[in-house]
């Protein structure tokens, strides 16, 4: 058997050439593992950022859409509040209706009584 003979600084410059070789792998395998993270949270913060765009849109439309009705609400109300107005002007409570016919009923009552006792009397009396 041959005995391999090496040199105390050849034996320490293959350990440095093989710790360096492995820091270099690890710090390759480091570096595309932080790129994937990299890529990772790239991701999420793009779709982070979609569905904040896909929200906000959700919710302006809602805003919109209340404000859209707060005005219609605004606009009922102040139609009721012309209705309200004008109704004693267009229209007779039914209580009051009532009254005035009977009041016309009673007088044309009475002319209908005057006409008559007339009548009866005869055409040389009136």
């Amino acid at each position: 058997m041959t005995a391999v003979q090496v040199d105390f600084w050849n034996l320490v410059g293959l350990l440095l050439a093989f710790f360096g070789a492995v820091a270099g792998a690890v710090k390759l395998v480091v570096a595309q593992f932080e790129r994937r993270l990299d890529e990772r949270f790239a991701a999420q913060e793009k779709s982070r950022a979609e569905s904040q765009k896909h929200w906000d849109a959700k919710f302006s439309s809602l805003e919109q859409t209340a404000k859209d009705e707060a005005g219609q609400w605004l606009r009922i109300e102040r139609e009721l509040l012309d209705l309200k107005a004008e109704l004693p002007l267009q229209y007779v409570r039914r209580e009051d209706y009532i009254r005035g016919q009977s009041v016309i009923e009673a007088k044309l009552d009475g002319l209908a009584s005057k006409i008559e006792k007339n009548q009866l009397r005869g055409p040389n009396h009136g």
